[in-house]
């Protein structure tokens, strides 16, 4: 269990919203803002609200394209690899767009349970180093880190990498033409490639397009990890003080009020745990599905591509891995720190 053994770290003065600030602000650069209701800038307000809605109008146009694309060439022996090939990405898309359907739907719900996160959140710094806070903000964001940066690294590398590569090409190696490429087979109802201007303008919204589907992707799975590790925290605060607590150095009465208060404590974060599986379950199901399907084909285009392709590939299978890992790790800590906290009470 990550957060079994605490290590001493530097001891700082928390809030909440240093706790959540990396889903928030992550999800601000796509137009996605939780608390949008809450801006009394309207202007702001709306204008990432334009910004998101187009991003998504612009992405899924692509994902159209794709799917075009597969049903094109998978009735072809000939291209059968390539419509394979935009399978994952496929697979990816509809990950990112039912993750970013199942938040809009549940928006106000999430909001009402980081609300009820926050009034729960330790504040002082005494009541911070006995909940340990420095330490699971730093294994946290550890954790998020490592996962958004491979998430992105997938995207990032399809999306770059042939402009990368037909730049290397034509100004360094010679290369009397400019291939203009795209990072994902897309079939386009007009000709995307004899035109620079018409060129680079697809090309970029393909980039754009790829940046909204990676961070939706990530940003629900970043806001699933910062809810179950404060839960986590909360209920393994629970299991050390029932452990610390002597009742035979108090009085009745105390023993009373110490049990009165653990029960409210204990059944509030039991129903934000009740609360957290009702907002993400359906999403997370979804997600071990899709991820399955994906996992399958990029693991094919390991297989039977050539060396770019494979690397490419490679990224995306160990990116979709430890997407399914992180979602199967989180919501097991939040059983076993439950799990200790019970065992302790019935000791």
């Amino acid at each position: 269990m990550l957060f079994s053994k605490k290590s001493k770290v530097k001891q700082e003065l928390f809030s909440f919203e240093d706790l959540t600030r990396f889903p928030m602000v992550f999800y601000k650069t796509i137009g996605e803002d939780l608390y949008s209701e809450r801006d009394k800038n309207l202007v702001r307000r709306y204008l990432l609200r334009l910004y998101l809605i187009l991003g998504f109008l612009n992405f899924n146009a692509y994902v159209v394209g794709e799917i075009a694309y597969f049903i094109v060439h998978i009735t072809s022996t000939t291209t059968l690899l390539e419509a394979t090939a935009v399978a994952p990405c496929i697979g990816f898309s509809f990950m990112a767009d039912f993750k970013q359907f199942g938040l809009t739907v549940n928006r106000r719900k999430l909001v009402n349970l980081l609300d009820q996160l926050k009034e729960i959140f330790p504040m002082s710094r005494e009541q911070q180093q006995a909940y340990q806070v420095a330490y699971y903000d730093k294994h946290m964001n550890r954790v998020m880190w490592l996962f958004t940066i491979l998430c992105m690294t997938y995207t990032s590398s399809f999306s770059f990498y042939p402009a990368i590569k037909s730049t290397i090409k034509y100004y360094f190696m010679g290369s009397e033409i400019f291939e203009r490429n795209y990072g994902f087979h897309i079939l386009f109802p007009y000709d995307a490639e004899t035109d620079i201007t018409v060129y680079w303008i697809s090309y970029w919204g393909l980039a754009h397009c790829a940046y909204v589907a990676g961070v939706s992707y990530v940003c629900v799975d970043l806001l699933l990890i910062t809810t179950i590790t404060q839960l986590t925290m909360h209920f393994n605060y629970m299991a050390d003080t029932l452990a610390a607590y002597n009742g035979d150095e108090h009085s009745v009465a105390e023993n009373l009020k110490f049990a009165q208060d653990f029960v409210v404590y204990h059944t509030r974060c039991l129903e934000l745990s009740e609360e957290i599986n009702n907002i993400f379950s359906f999403t997370i199901l979804w997600n071990f599905i899709a991820a399955s399907l994906v996992i399958c084909f990029a693991g094919f285009q390991i297989t039977a591509s050539n060396v770019e392709d494979i690397v490419l590939y490679f990224i995306f299978f160990s990116a979709s891995l430890v997407q399914v890992f992180v979602v199967c790790y989180y919501g097991d800590e939040i059983i076993s720190s439950a799990s200790i906290q019970t065992n302790n009470a019935n000791e």
